[in-house]
Order: C-alpha cells, then sequence, then structure tokens
C-alpha cells in the first residue's frame, strides 16, 4: 500500500432508519491491524455525534486519502458473523419487500455472548451417514414422484406430504428428515423451516433416529440468548449440518443444499416485525441466490404456491402411491339439523365406537367455555359497557368477562330490550369437553388449547377436544376425527379464510390413523369437497381463477401504504408517473388511531414484473419522509410513512 493510499471498510450500520440503509465508507486506522469482512464493528455517526454498532461488509483501499473520513472507532468482535452470503439474501430479501438490510439482519444474527464466542471453535469436522441411514433416507425420498431428482439438481417443488404417521412418527417430519439427510450425505447443509416449536420437536425427533444430535442445529424462539448464539456460530462453520428452526432459521447462514418451508400457509411463517417477510418468499430469493434445492411441503396448498406451480416455476410433486384419510361429509338431513346439534348422530356414533379402541379427537374453533354470550331476550351480541367488547364465560354460571378489557360484568343490561339475562351463543374448548364428558360417561376427556397445552396424547380410550391448530398427536393416530364448527370458521371476512379452513382440517385429518373415520360436520361447498377428494391443490386453482378478475393476491402483489394524509399523498402522486392501471390504487381511507396527525392507508395493486419500479419508488418515498422529518417539517418527529408489501389480505 503506497504511502497516499488508505484502508477502508465500508459498513452497514445497524440502524432502523430507512435513510441510514446503505453502506458508508470509513477510514482503518493502523492500530486496529487487519479487519476482515463480516465482523462487527463499532462507527461514529456524525449527524448523531454519537458511536453506533454496524458489520464490515467489504475491506478494501482508495488513493484519495484526501477524502474526509471518519474512522473506525472498535472492532468489537474478530468473529466473521456476517458472511458475504448473508449479506446478499439480506439486501434482497429488504430490497424486494421496500424494507432494510438491517432490519433482516436484526433477525438473524444474535446479540454477542462473549463466553460463548471464547469457548466456540470452529473445527467441526465433516459426518457421513452410514450406508444403513442413507438408504432409510433413500427409502423416504422414493416415497414421492420427482423428489430424488429434484434434490439433486437444486430444483424448486410444491411437495404433497403423505398424511398419517411412519412408524408412529408423523409423515411429514420423516420426510423432511429424509430429504435433510440425503443432502448431508451428499456434503451439503440443509434448513428445515416449520411454524411453531411442536413441528420443531416432531422433525427433531424424526432426525433423532438418523443422524447424531451435534450434526443437528436448533434455531428457536424458545432458547436462551447463549444457546441461541452459539447454534448461529455453528451454521457459520463449513462443516455440513441441518438447520431446525421457527422462520427466521430461513436465513441461517450455512451453505445451503436444500431449503424446506414446511405448512407455508401457517400465519406464524409470517414476520410481524419490519419488513414483515414471509419466510416462503425469504426461501425463494435465497433460492435464486445459492441455486440450493427449494421444497414448499404441506398436507395443503397455498394459492402462493400453486400460482408459481401454475407458472411452471415449482414442480409438482406427489407421492407414487396416494394415500386418500377417508373422509365423510354431513348428509343433507344432517345439515337441516337445527344449529345446536353440533355433532349429528353418524359422528357422534363413529367417536362412541372409536374410543373403546382409542383417543378420538375433536377439533373446535374456539378456545374458553363460552367465548361470546348474547342476549337471552332479542339475541342481541352482550357488549362490554366500559370498551364495547364481546362478553365471554369462563365456566358454566360464571360472572361474565369483557375479551378485551377484561372486566367484570355483573350487572349487565341489554341496550336493545333492557333484559337482564344472557345466553351461551358459542361453545368453546372447554365447553365442548364439558357437554362431551357428559355425553361419553367413564370416558376420559382432554382438552388441548393455547392455555392447555398438550403435545402428545397416548393410545388410551379418550375424547381429545382442541382448538384448530393446537391438536396433539396421538400414539398411533386417532381412531377418528371429528370436526366441529366449520360453518363458524369460514364465516370470517378473511380473503383467505376457504385456505385456512382447508389447511387446518386437513392437517388434523393427517393425524387420523389409517382407515379411520373423519367427519367434517355442517359444511358444504368446494372447501369441503376438496378435503373429502383430497383435492387440495385443485381448491387453490380455483381460487386463483376466482381472485384473478378482481386482482387480489396472490394474482397481483398488494402493497400497503399508511401513515399522515399528506405522506401517503406524496407516496401515490410518485407512484403516479409509473403509469400503472387506473385501478391500482384503492383508497386512502382513515384509520381509526389516536395519532395526530390522523392516519390514512391505501392499497397499491401492482403485477409482479412491474415490482423493481413500485418498491423504488415506494421506498423513496419512505426515505424521503423519514429524511423530512429528522429535519423537523411537520409536528410529529416519527416517520409519516410506512410501507409494507405483500399483504395476504387486502382490506382497507
Amino acid at each position: 500500500m503506497s504511502a497516499e493510499s488508505r484502508r477502508i471498510a465500508r459498513v452497514l450500520l445497524d440502524s432502523p432508519l430507512p435513510q441510514l440503509d446503505r453502506l458508508f465508507d470509513y477510514a482503518v486506522p493502523a492500530e486496529l491491524g487487519d479487519v476482515a469482512p463480516g465482523v462487527r464493528v463499532k462507527v461514529p455517526l456524525r449527524t448523531a455525534g454519537r458511536v453506533i454498532d454496524g458489520y464490515v461488509v467489504e475491506v478494501g483501499t482508495e488513493d484519495d486519502a484526501d477524502r474526509p473520513l471518519s474512522e473506525v472507532d472498535t472492532v468489537v468482535s474478530p468473529v466473521q458473523v456476517l458472511p458475504e452470503r448473508l449479506h446478499r439474501l439480506a439486501r434482497a430479501v429488504a430490497d424486494r419487500a421496500a424494507g432494510s438490510a438491517s432490519d433482516i439482519l436484526r433477525l438473524v444474527i444474535p446479540k454477542r455472548q462473549v463466553r460463548v464466542e471464547k469457548a466456540w471453535t470452529a473445527d467441526s469436522s465433516p459426518f457421513e451417514p452410514s450406508a444403513e441411514v442413507v438408504a432409510a433416507a433413500e427409502a423416504v425420498v422414493s416415497l414421492y414422484d420427482g423428489l430424488g431428482e429434484t434434490l439433486s439438481d437444486g430444483g424448486r417443488a410444491a411437495v404433497e406430504a403423505i398424511p398419517g404417521l411412519d412408524d408412529g412418527r408423523p409423515a411429514w417430519a420423516v420426510l423432511l428428515a429424509g430429504a435433510a439427510v440425503r443432502t448431508l450425505a451428499a456434503g451439503r447443509s440443509s434448513i428445515l423451516v416449520v411454524p411453531d416449536h411442536r413441528d420443531l420437536d416432531r422433525v427433531l425427533a424424526a432426525l433423532a433416529d438418523l443422524v447424531p444430535a451435534e450434526q443437528v442445529v436448533r434455531y428457536d424462539s424458545r432458547q436462551t440468548n447463549p444457546d441461541r448464539y452459539r447454534a448461529f456460530l455453528r451454521s457459520l462453520e463449513d462443516a455440513p449440518c441441518i438447520v431446525v428452526g421457527n422462520r427466521s432459521a430461513v436465513y441461517a447462514p450455512v451453505r445451503a443444499g436444500l431449503v424446506v418451508i414446511w405448512d407455508d400457509g401457517d400465519p406464524l411463517l409470517g414476520e410481524p416485525l419490519a419488513p414483515y417477510v414471509n419466510a416462503r418468499d425469504a426461501a425463494l430469493l435465497r433460492q435464486g441466490e445459492e441455486g440450493s434445492a427449494l421444497l414448499l411441503a404441506g398436507h395443503t396448498r397455498t394459492t402462493d404456491v400453486e400460482r408459481l406451480v401454475a407458472l411452471g416455476w415449482l414442480r409438482d410433486i406427489r407421492a407414487t402411491r396416494r394415500v386418500l384419510p377417508r373422509v365423510i361429509l354431513s348428509t343433507p338431513q344432517e345439515m337441516e339439523q337445527p344449529t345446536a346439534q353440533r355433532m349429528p348422530s353418524s359422528a357422534f356414533l363413529a367417536a362412541r365406537e372409536a374410543t373403546a379402541e382409542g383417543p378420538v379427537l375433536v377439533q373446535v374453533s374456539r378456545p374458553g367455555f363460552a367465548p361470546s354470550l348474547v342476549c337471552a331476550e332479542c339475541r342481541a351480541p352482550a357488549r362490554c359497557a366500559h370498551c364495547g367488547g364481546p362478553l365471554g364465560a369462563r365456566h358454566r354460571g360464571a360472572v361474565p368477562v369483557c375479551g378485551w378489557c377484561g372486566r367484570s360484568a355483573r350487572a349487565w343490561t341489554c341496550p336493545t330490550c333492557s333484559s337482564t339475562k344472557l345466553r351461551l351463543a358459542s361453545s368453546g374448548s372447554e365447553r365442548t369437553a364439558d357437554e362431551l364428558g357428559r355425553a361419553f360417561p367413564g370416558v376420559r376427556v382432554i382438552v388441548a388449547d393455547g392455555a392447555h397445552p398438550v403435545e402428545r396424547v397416548d393410545a388410551k380410550p379418550a375424547l381429545v377436544v382442541a382448538t384448530r391448530g393446537a391438536e396433539p398427536a396421538a400414539d398411533g393416530g386417532y381412531r377418528a376425527v371429528v370436526l366441529l364448527d366449520g360453518p363458524r370458521m369460514l364465516q370470517s371476512p378473511d380473503l383467505r379464510i376457504g385456505e385456512s379452513c382447508l389447511r387446518w382440517w386437513s392437517n388434523a385429518a393427517a393425524l387420523a390413523a389409517h382407515g379411520a373415520p373423519i367427519h367434517l360436520v355442517g359444511v358444504n361447498g368446494q372447501a369441503a369437497r376438496a378435503l373429502a377428494t383430497w383435492n387440495q391443490s385443485g381448491y387453490a386453482r380455483s381460487e386463483l381463477e376466482s381472485r384473478a378478475p378482481l386482482h387480489m393476491p396472490p394474482t397481483t402483489r398488494v402493497a400497503l401504504v399508511e401513515g399522515s394524509a399528506a405522506a401517503v399523498s406524496r407516496a401515490l402522486i410518485a407512484l403516479g408517473e409509473l403509469a400503472l392501471p387506473s385501478d391500482a390504487v384503492l383508497g386512502p381511507v382513515p384509520v381509526e388511531s389516536d395519532d395526530i396527525p390522523a392516519r390514512v392507508r391505501a392499497l397499491v395493486r401492482f403485477e409482479y414484473g412491474a415490482g423493481t419500479r413500485v418498491v423504488t419508488a415506494l421506498r423513496a418515498a419512505v426515505v424521503a419522509e423519514a429524511v423530512a422529518s429528522r429535519r423537523g417539517r411537520g409536528k410529529n418527529p416519527r416517520s409519516t410513512l410506512t410501507v409494507r408489501l405483500d399483504i395476504l389480505d387486502p382490506e382497507l
């Protein structure tokens, strides 16, 4: 290096401010020695007169030593926590979502744990599964037509998982484990992303039969900070491993040969923090960056995945020999029964017969005893006098309690007819368990919901009353499954409620033993027929066809623009220069909030091909508003504009 040149580091600042979402040049003083790309540093931020955390992305030299540059203050750690591949992925995901790369990295890179870092040595040696383990993995992969080829070629596929059990374990968990072990045997790492901790535990149990625990890296929101940092450091190593975790695991910095997203329709895979990227979308971008194999697997298929299958972007993979659950729909005569009759005679008799052999699953829509109450005289919904929230009962004869503010309503009076009497309007998991306990004397009743989590039940006779998504697995599978409250579930105004119901029902049906009856009560129509014929992909296709004329997602992308009326107006004016269709913008409409100035929101619908132009314009608008707010324009010091891309339910 000549006397006139100097070393510089290009640093990504760890800041939520959108105007700082770029690389900044800093001079590297000689006393810091060699500074490697990817390390954590502290650098001065001149505009605020303080030191801020950041990551070195690039290191180089420049001949223009007279250019005024601030110097790197401190190298926090020599560990390269931001490899180039992770930075590229974070940048790509942020750019597609009109967000900041630092917001993505904040989800991925844990806070530094000094003791863990000092004890860590990157000396893990590659693991070679035994011939027996590889053969077992190949046997699982061979159950699906074309899966082996997809894994070998780094392809993309939508996989319809086989329902039921495989040697006592959920067949879908065995599928994920087999694909990961096959990839590990080829010397590549795998990332298995599942919605919640119960799914994670099931995959880990399936992997425990095939590989030692040290070859599996767990990414779990329940981990302590040291355990999370230890797992992150292991995923930085060159030695292949299998990463299993929740939504943020999709960013694990391994050199991935396979990424699997299980049950991509589960809302838990949607990130609730900015820039709100779904794990499925991040996985698609990652596959494009790295060329790894990508599997989007599930018992059902979302419209998002079906759209990619229709475009030929994803291969459609099904079992070589399909397993169809025995689904029984309500007869027309049963559909005409009074609504108070929640379980028709056919389902009741099937449950009674099955409890003589083992556990029976009863799925309900809501937890609690009576989640909602109505006036006993006029049937008007009972509302809290303080906040307007719905009143519910925690048990029979209990004082009504508001579901929003928690206040008791001891002296409730109906504002419509002045009656003081209440009636139970719905049955939650606890009330259903109470009723079934009386109808099935001598049979134990187990409640499984958010307040009563149950991971697994044994093979002894029992009635398991579970809310949707909280169903425990049963040893040997359930001898019968009864799906209640279907009509109530379908009444939601959510655009995707049909998809969601079909997913809830299918996942519950997949817990049944082979040949066990599965009764869907009180529902007909496309969703019910899709479950009965186990043709979830056909339902997704029909949903796409119905949404296309309305330009609803996922046939088009939808952005939510929210902020002050002036800020939203400026953003929409900027979009007007892109020559979008005349009906692209919906709104703006007021947002109910106590913010001053009042906020409004608008929806912007656009084709995928226009994505880059629209996202760039929206991001520029966000940065402009943030800079203006920092300079004191307006009374609100916060940014007056927020943008959220690819919202699932475009409801103004």
